[in-house]
Order: C-alpha cells, then structure tokens, then sequence
C-alpha cells in the first residue's frame, strides 16, 4: 500500500455543471488545471460533499475520477470520496475508485452509524470490508451529526486505527473540544495516524491545536494564502499567520459558511464564478442555486477580503 504525506493542504473539490444539472467536462478539465497550479498542494479530494458526491451516480463518479486521473497526471494524489448507503455498495466503490486510479479514499460515515450508542463493531466492520476490497490507503470522516455525521467513541477510534489501510482522520465535528478530546485519542493509539481538519469554522485554530493537515471545501479558494498560512505555522510564525487567517482566511470562510451551512457548496462556486474561475455555478437538485441576494453577499465577502485573481495567483 502507497504512503501518503497529507500534512498540507487538501481541497476538497467541487463539481462544475451545466444548466440543465449534467458535469460539465471542458469546466471541469479547467477548473483542475487551475487548481493544481498552485504550487504546495498536498492532495485533491474528489467526490466528496463539497463535489456533490452523494448526487452523482456510480458512472458519474468513475467519470469524475477518470478526468481528474487524466489532468492531475499523478502531480498529487488523488482521494475519492467513498459515500454509500450500505457496505456491498461501498465496497464496489471503492473498487471503482482504485480502478480509477485514485491513490487513496475518503470514508464517508452512512445512516445505519446513526443514533447512540453505536456499537464499535458496526463502523468497524464496514471500514474492515472496505479496505480489504482494495489495498488504497483510507481516511476516517469523523463528521458533526447535523450534516448526517457521526462522532466516534474512544472505543471506536481505536478499534478503526487497527485497520492497516488507516493512514487519517478528516475530524469535522466543527468543535474545537472535540477536536482536542480527538487528538488525544490519537495520541494514545498505538501506532500514529494523520490527524486533518475538516472544520472550516476554524482553520487556523485547527493546526495550533494540533492538525497536520486540512481536508475542506474551503480549500478551492484563497489557495495561495492557505498554503502560506500553513507554511508560517509549521515555522511557528504565529504572528504572521494570524495575520493572513484575520485578513483573508476567516472572514471569507465565516460568510461562505454561514448559515444555512448546506448553501456553502453554492456559495463556492458563486465565489469562484465571480472570481473567473469556472462559468456558471449551478447545483444539482435537490440542492439550489443562490438567488440574487445570496450571490451578492458572496460579491461583498470577496471584495471585503480583496481576494487576488486566482489566475494570478498560480
């Protein structure tokens, strides 16, 4: 099994679509292009929520994730989102995933995690027939039970860290306690996984509590000052950080993020249409597009922060 170094920045990516809700491939070949010329990506995560995973059907992921192997061209690995409803569904996509040519998964936590308490060997035994179907390295999702998530006992944490192909955690409780009281469980388990933030209500506190990496969908825009706000924390230059996260970082990721949380999808690609990006920013039902009030809010986040041209910015 491949090694993978996911201590950086992980976008997790979105999905251009045309007007009547089908991928929009040449958006797409362009949107990844521009992504990966940012210089100091770790990964690209696709499929995932931000991506409209649990939209696409089977043949639309594969399609997603052939694209995506097409244009990356192996200059960072790939992580395909892994969201089924059931563990024969999972594991096909995971074989799908790894025939693809994805270099790792993200697992998804699905409705029957749902409710407490969760016996340990419920999540356990799915990540088990997971990660025997194809030898990829994985990512836990420990996700906040108002997005459909499920947060992972002790018990449960440990028992998933025995899983070989356990290489991380994205922990998006989008709780700071949580947070800690999770890397502490990690720092008693007895071999050492990666520890990603999936919280974009507090990046930058992430890694001072401890994060090695972020895994989120704010990861597709403000890249540049990401990637060096992370760079200046891993130096310890707090203050230089801090100084990027109050600029730039927070206020963008506060209004994209606000409430409702489930617009975020729509607010990002609104966000990166404005800035040129990608030429439309239209949802799959049953998600919305924005209406008027919402893409100027976007337009007032982006001219607040003064975000550079991301073209500019490769």
């Amino acid at each position: 099994m491949r090694e993978l170094d996911l201590r950086g920045l992980i976008p997790a990516t979105l999905l251009p679509l045309t007007s009547d809700h089908q991928i929009d491939e040449p958006a797409l070949r362009a949107y990844i292009r521009w992504l990966i010329g940012f210089d100091g990506l770790k990964a690209v995560a696709v499929n995932m929520d931000t991506g409209e995973g649990p939209h696409l059907s089977r043949d639309e992921k594969r399609r997603v994730l052939d694209i995506y192997v097409q244009e990356v061209a192996g200059r960072v690995p790939i992580l395909a989102g892994i969201g089924a409803r059931y563990t024969a569904e999972a594991v096909e996509l995971t074989r799908d995933a790894a025939s693809a040519g994805a270099d790792g998964i993200v697992v998804f936590p699905i409705p029957a995690f749902a409710g407490d308490p969760l016996p340990p060997d419920v999540p356990y035994e799915y990540h088990r027939a997971i990660a025997e179907a194809a030898p990829l390295p994985m990512v836990l999702f420990q996700l906040q039970p108002a997005l459909a998530g499920v947060l992972f006992s002790r018990e449960t944490l440990l028992r998933l860290i025995e899983i070989p192909n356990v290489i991380a955690i994205k922990e998006a409780s989008f709780d700071a306690v949580k947070f800690v009281q999770t890397r502490g469980i990690l720092d008693e388990a007895p071999r050492r996984i990666q520890l990603l933030t999936g919280n974009d209500n507090f990046i930058l506190e992430s890694f001072v509590l401890g994060a090695e990496g972020a895994l989120i969908g704010f990861g597709t825009i403000a890249i540049a000052e990401q990637i060096e706000m992370f760079r200046l924390v891993a130096e310890r230059r707090f203050e230089e950080a801090q100084s990027i996260n109050d600029r730039v970082v927070k206020p963008l990721a506060d209004a994209l993020f606000a409430s409702p949380v489930r617009n975020y999808r729509a607010r990002l690609k609104e966000a990166l249409r404005q800035l040129g990006v990608i030429p439309n920013a239209h949802m799959r039902p049953p998600l919305l597009d924005l209406d008027a009030a919402e893409c100027n809010a976007v337009r007032d986040a982006l001219s607040a922060v003064q975000l550079a041209s991301p073209a500019a910015a490769r």
